[in-house]
């Protein structure tokens, strides 16, 4: 058993919580890909015309996980209790929810603007197969070092009316904020993908179409990953690591969920 205190065991440690972390992207990826589905399509409908071996694959490992995770859950600390959740907001309150969140984005950009700096030759190499070479020449990006983007003042608000499974901007890889990237961590491959499909989001969308969606959804489903927005993001950046990951364009799949109305 590993222990803190041997300095041998704190790389295995850091290892361990660094592969968690990936499993979580990929299980999160996986999430969403399924949410969508259910939206999609019937469960009747999945069953009569879904292939059969793909649905029992299906079957057997989120069984499989599903039997793993439970038993790691039985030997953590009871969670908090939560309240039953947050009531339907109003559409007045909906519109604040979008002009508070519209406010942030434009500060933080601002914020960041003046130590932001063009993505090197490198990254544009390794981005140039899904992205515009426009984008990429627009885009800049912000490595923190010793730092996290702050904490919306509003979440005390949200959290007043039930709102208790907020972003937690503080431990995310990046954000995006409209043409401007920002990273909590270290920039690799795969979060600067996912900051930059945001960035093709808000270029295709607009601002106030994007926090539009992003708020009502939100409100809806109570989960940042299950934001269509955010699914679609995870949902490619899963397709890009893989490891025979062809080349695609994201603002053509951003556009096609446009024009069939999944955001």
């Amino acid at each position: 058993m590993y222990s803190w205190e041997n300095p041998d065991d704190r790389v295995a440690i850091i290892q361990l919580n660094q592969e968690l972390r990936q499993a979580q992207l990929e299980l999160i990826s996986a999430h969403c890909a399924t949410h969508q589905l259910r939206l999609r399509f019937s469960t009747e409908d999945l069953v009569r015309f879904g292939e059969p071996e793909i649905l029992r694959k299906s079957f057997q490992a989120a069984n499989a996980l599903h039997e793993y995770y439970s038993g790691l859950e039985r030997l953590l600390p009871a969670p908090r209790t939560t309240s039953a959740g947050p009531p339907k907001l109003s559409e007045s309150q909906m519109l604040q929810a979008v002009a508070c969140v519209s406010a942030y984005l434009r500060q933080q950009r601002d914020h960041y603007a003046a130590i932001a700096t063009p993505l090197s030759a490198l990254q544009k190499a390794a981005m140039w197969p899904y992205f515009s070479e426009a984008l990429l020449h627009q885009v800049r990006v912000v490595e923190l070092k010793g730092a996290r983007v702050s904490t919306p003042d509003f979440y005390e608000q949200a959290k007043a009316l039930g709102f208790e499974n907020l972003p937690q901007v503080t431990h995310m890889d990046s954000l995006t904020f409209f043409d401007l990237v920002v990273f909590n961590e270290s920039i690799t491959d795969r979060s600067l993908f996912h900051g930059l499909v945001h960035a093709v989001q808000f270029q295709v969308l607009g601002l106030e179409r994007y926090v539009d969606s992003f708020v009502r959804c939100f409100a809806n489903s109570r989960f940042h990953f299950t934001v269509p927005l955010e699914a679609h993001a995870f949902s490619m950046e899963s397709r890009f690591a893989r490891p025979a990951a062809g080349r695609f364009s994201v603002e053509e799949q951003v556009r096609l969920w446009v024009k069939q109305a999944r955001y």
